[in-house]
């Protein structure tokens, strides 16, 4: 009963979102079709909202995709707060804008792209209220990120990769062109890291640029500082780029921003990011915080009395929560400000007034909104979530009547954008772009059930059905592992590995946020260090008997597995201790600790995690590592990989491969050359997907 009422619950909102956006009623009313991989792949891509600071108006990126990819485009679009008109496109070029910020006075807007004559990415600023065509604002040779307005309104803050050394972008273009000119083609590595994610790093590191908006003028603010200078000076990496996460004093004296001196000890030690002080006229910043934690989003109060930002603590374990640290400007001790919350912070905004933080984090299976006193205190959440997940926080407006907006999503009803109650949490929908095909697809919302395992520990999963489903009938299960594994399943719409999509031959899926998983309590998340991958495939396995006893219509006889990244590699464990599944999936999954060790981008988290190198770390680097079992493999597997992914360099395949071949095991091998960690083209897209339901097929047919 209580899945039949989530259900009505979960339809009751999308029949709203239907009304509100004007739908007819022939549209209601229309067939609905088993999902499709074009249904997925075609959905508008809606990013993260962008507030005004007067509350009035949001600004909403939208990427088209395409399976050509010169027939992609991405674009903002504005939407009145008040939801008073639909929305609106402001841009249409070839280039994505990305990184829109308003201007204090709520008039403009400013974001990074690369039009037709940029060779790299610059700033350029549209002039909403009066109309006309963005205008570029920079020309720097090495590009321009993450503008930031100045409180006045005259300049623009924002982030470039510059050459070490370097003071001005004459400078820099020489050192551009010199490298462009050059008759050899090779790297060279003094350090580490030397790649990320899918892309070799080189010897640029990030700097803050102050460009004039009257007078045209481009200021290096980092330019022959101490901090810049040295060797382990550096940014964020991020999937985009490196970036130095910066915030303005509301009175445009000074900056404040997120950099790490110790890039280069990487290897052997973590890297942590501090916060640094800078005078807004530049100078030598002076850092803030000691190396008790990593720090990141800074932000202001509005008046300038307190500067609020993330902490992850420094502890023993390799996964910490995020807490929310307030510091009294000008002190430089940093407080909690959420009291007891046991949840990491994913990201939180300071509300006019500054007497209130708004917040999102975690939560079994959702994000959530809640809020909590700025000076300290309790955090609430707004409402009751009852389904789905809220990303994107926006708030503006004034003291006495906060906005607040943010993109709301489900696993059956792609993210939207609404506008939310700042003292209920009520929902109101700003944007429908794809309401009307979610709407004509037959896909049910996700069950939630929990268990207790064998430790004791209670466990969350999610259930996905097929398309005409029968309770009276037998379907296969699979089973779909996450990675991380410091993440989650959530009640989310998800393109890469979507449930629905998945589930459409007439599968059974099963999600389990296995002990590691985050949003269940930090302990919780750490419970899996020096245990890698044997007491989460344990549970992964529980999990598959605590739902065959639960829903009668899964056939027990016909099981598999499937995940990638961290969930490649647990099933590749499975692959070597248990025969249970017919077949598995396994995509950028390791296969030797060891290995994984030496050639990802990323190394030392990972010694942390086992206690040491190998040479002289716990057991586990041998025990658990699946190569050590391969005399056991037997289940059929498919493998997949990207040769441009750093993070499970495809080595790990093909060390796998060579093995699996030797044992004689059913196996297929998979290789997409010009994708990473994930697979992010369509067309590559689609035939992983023919790929894995083709090898379902082959091994879940009935008996």
């Amino acid at each position: 009963m209580a899945g039949v009422m989530q259900t009505m619950k979960h339809y009751t909102v999308l029949m709203s979102l239907l009304l509100a956006a004007g739908a007819s009623s022939a549209a209601l009313a229309a067939d609905r079709h088993p999902i499709t991989h074009e249904d997925i792949w075609l959905m508008k891509r809606v990013g993260a909202p962008v507030l005004s600071p007067d509350g009035r108006w949001v600004v909403v990126p939208v990427a088209e995709p395409s399976y050509v990819e010169d027939q992609e485009s991405s674009d903002l679009w504005l939407v009145p707060a008040d939801g008073g008109a639909s929305p609106r496109r402001l841009t249409s070029s070839m280039g994505s804008e990305v990184d829109a910020a308003w201007s204090p006075d709520s008039k403009r807007i400013a974001f990074a792209t690369r039009r037709e004559a940029d060779e790299e990415s610059q700033i350029y600023v549209l002039d909403v209220a009066g109309g006309g065509e963005a205008q570029r604002v920079t020309g720097i040779s090495t590009g321009a990120a993450r503008p930031r307005w100045r409180p006045d309104g005259q300049a623009l803050l924002f982030t470039s990769m510059i050459f070490p050394g370097a003071q001005t972008d004459a400078e820099n273009r020489a050192r551009l062109e010199e490298r462009k000119a050059r008759k050899y083609n090779a790297r060279a590595f003094d350090g580490f890291p030397i790649r990320h994610w899918d892309r070799w790093l080189d010897e640029r590191r990030p700097t803050l640029m102050l460009q004039s908006l009257d007078a045209g003028e481009v200021r290096d603010l980092l330019a022959g500082t101490e901090l810049a200078r040295g060797r382990g000076f550096g940014g964020d990496l991020d999937n985009d780029g490196e970036q130095l996460d910066a915030a303005w004093s509301p009175d445009g004296s000074a900056i404040v921003f997120a950099a790490t001196t110790a890039r280069d000890q990487a290897a052997h030690a973590d890297v942590d990011q501090s916060l640094f002080v800078l005078p807004a006229g530049g100078g030598e910043p002076r850092r803030l915080t000691a190396g008790e934690a990593s720090y990141s989003a800074p932000q202001f109060a509005p008046d300038g009395s307190a500067l609020y930002a993330l902490a992850t603590p420094n502890t023993k374990f390799v996964y910490n929560d995020s807490r929310l640290v307030r510091f009294d400007w000008g002190g430089t001790a940093a407080r909690p400000v959420a009291f007891g919350f046991n949840r990491s912070v994913g990201s939180f905004m300071v509300a006019p007034g500054g007497e209130r933080i708004f917040l999102l984090a975690e939560d079994e299976g959702h994000d959530r909104l809640y809020s909590v006193p700025a000076s300290g205190g309790e955090v609430r959440e707004l409402g009751q979530l009852e389904a789905g997940t809220i990303s994107g926080l926006q708030v503006g407006g004034d003291e006495a009547d906060p906005v607040v907006a943010a993109n709301w999503e489900s696993a059956v009803s792609p993210p939207e954008t609404m506008r939310i109650d700042a003292a209920t949490g009520a929902r109101r929908a700003l944007t429908s772009f794809n309401v009307e095909r979610a709407a004509a697809m037959d896909w049910q919302p996700v069950q939630e059930f929990w268990f207790k395992s064998r430790h004791g520990r209670r466990i969350h999963n999610l259930i996905a059905l097929p398309p005409d489903f029968d309770p009276a009938r037998k379907y296969p299960l699979f089973v779909l592992i996450h990675g991380g594994p410091h993440g989650m399943f959530k009640d989310q719409f998800f393109v890469r590995w979507n449930y629905h999509l998945l589930a459409q031959p007439g599968y059974v899926i099963l999600m389990t946020n296995y002990s590691g998983s985050t949003g269940f309590g930090e302990a919780f998340a750490q419970a899996i260090q020096g245990d890698p991958l044997a007491g989460p495939a344990d549970e992964i396995n529980q999990a598959a008997d605590a739902a065959i006893r639960r829903y009668p219509f899964i056939d027990a006889r016909r099981q598999a597995a499937g995940g990638a990244s961290y969930g490649g590699h647990l099933t590749n464990w499975l692959a070597v201790t248990t025969t249970r599944y017919r077949a598995l999936i396994s995509h950028a999954g390791l296969y030797d600790l060891k290995t994984q060790w030496t050639t990802s981008d990323i190394a030392y988290s990972r010694e942390r995690n086992l206690d040491g190198p190998p040479w002289d770390g716990s057991p586990a680097w041998h025990d658990q590592s699946p190569f050590w079992r391969s005399a056991k493999l037997k289940t059929p597997i498919l493998l997949t990989f990207g040769e441009k992914d750093f993070r499970v360099p495809y080595n790990n395949g093909l060390e796998f491969w060579t093995v699996l071949q030797r044992q004689k095991v059913p196996s297929r091998l998979v290789l997409f050359p010009d994708e990473n960690h994930w697979i992010l083209k369509g067309e590559n897209h689609r035939y992983f997907f023919q790929e894995v339901h083709a090898w379902l097929a082959r091994y879940l047919a009935a008996p």
